[in-house]
């Protein structure tokens, strides 16, 4: 090899003093450029520890950090020790954080057979529900504690909580169940219209958002709105150790941080759940009246010859349920986070993918239920 191609080519020479393999690094270390490998560099041979050089660098990029880090991650792997300390400080700590992540990045294991693979996940999955249940578990008992004034509750933060989750939430419930009403106007009316039956809109819509899209609507907004801040703001006091704070003064995590956030939710989703329909049916009112020339007194009175307090009722006790859902799942997320910042996102996001199931869930079972008992 000429000698002007080999001064402008990454090299990595190795030299066995003992039981100590040195690595020489030189020359220009760029990504667009060729750059050894540590797997065919080293070998076969498992040496008692590996020592770096790079006095030779005329030039880096992040290829050289992939190198030192690949070669602190096999270090790590097959036990020997990794002596970075002739690198450049920069060097050194930018290839030991590449290390690291190379360490966390989960690794699938495509030998366990499937009835094995099984047999874990089923085991998860119960260990997972057994947590969950001591969870709601400790929620039930702090609530008999709070019933019986032993709680350790402070109302003073069920109170702003009541205010994030209620008030606050006002403008996006508005919209949302405003356009949630015409957009069920406008479905139902293609094929009222067939029948001549332009007035059976108001039936529709009071009977669909009295009984299940008030309720729902407001529920998935605050699981998307609610139900991740709840789990964003314990997962970040989890990362802080505010939560192991707690714990050492002998206070409860679940008494004091989770029950006036379940309770706040359990409290205003009714009401939500009351306002959602009002718009809703605004909503459908407002295509009667501009799309099907439907006045609006005889969309009202039509639509109280079908909506009677049965179907508010049902309503309101999906409310309540589907705001205890939200505010035990953004919660128990946000307990189960880990502790850094990713962690955060993630319990943020799954808090709001598993409300969402167990809304829809919840939602299923009461339609057999109230179906069973005629209400």
């Amino acid at each position: 090899m000429p000698a002007s191609q080999e001064l402008t080519r990454a090299r990595a020479s190795t030299r066995t003093e003992g039981s100590v393999l040195e690595v020489a690094l030189e020359g220009p270390w760029r990504l667009d450029g060729e750059t050894p490998r540590w797997g065919p560099l080293v070998g076969k041979d498992r040496p008692q520890e590996v020592r770096l050089r790079a006095d030779g660098v005329t030039r880096w990029d992040t290829s050289l950090v992939a190198f030192v880090g690949e070669a602190q991650h096999w270090c790590a792997e097959a036990g020997v020790a990794c002596d970075t300390a002739p690198l450049p400080e920069k060097m050194r700590l930018l290839g030991g954080q590449f290390a690291e992540s190379l360490r966390a990045s989960t690794r699938v294991d495509h030998t366990r057979s499937l009835l094995e693979g099984v047999g874990i996940s089923t085991r998860e999955a119960m260990s997972q529900g057994r947590d969950f249940l001591q969870f709601v578990g400790e929620c039930w008992i702090g609530t008999k504690r709070l019933v019986a004034g032993q709680a350790g509750f402070r109302w003073l933060d069920c109170l702003g909580e009541m205010q994030k989750c209620g008030a606050m939430a006002l403008p996006i419930v508005s919209l949302i169940s405003f356009l949630v009403g015409i957009t069920l106007a406008y479905s139902g009316a293609i094929v009222l219209r067939r029948f001549g039956g332009d007035i059976w809109v108001a039936d529709l819509i009071g009977v669909a958002m009295t009984r299940e899209m008030g309720a729902m609507m407001a529920g998935v907004v605050l699981a998307g709105r609610t139900g991740a801040a709840f789990a964003a703001e314990i997962g970040s006091m989890k990362a802080n150790e505010e939560i192991d704070a707690l714990t050492i003064l002998g206070i409860s995590p679940v008494r004091f941080l989770v029950l006036p956030r379940v309770i706040a939710l359990g409290l205003m989703m009714p009401l939500l759940a009351l306002y959602a329909n009002f718009l809703g049916i605004l909503g459908g009112m407002t295509v009667a009246y501009t799309a099907l020339d439907i006045p609006p007194t005889a969309y009202w009175v039509e639509m109280l010859t079908i909506v009677d307090l049965p179907d508010v009722s049902v309503g309101v006790i999906k409310s309540i349920a589907y705001g205890l859902i939200v505010g035990l799942s953004g919660c128990r997320r946000g307990l189960q986070a880990e502790s850094n910042a990713a962690g955060v996102g993630q319990a943020a996001t799954s808090a709001v993918v598993t409300a969402i199931l167990f809304i829809i869930v919840a939602d299923a079972i009461f339609a057999v239920l109230f179906n069973a008992i005629g209400l």
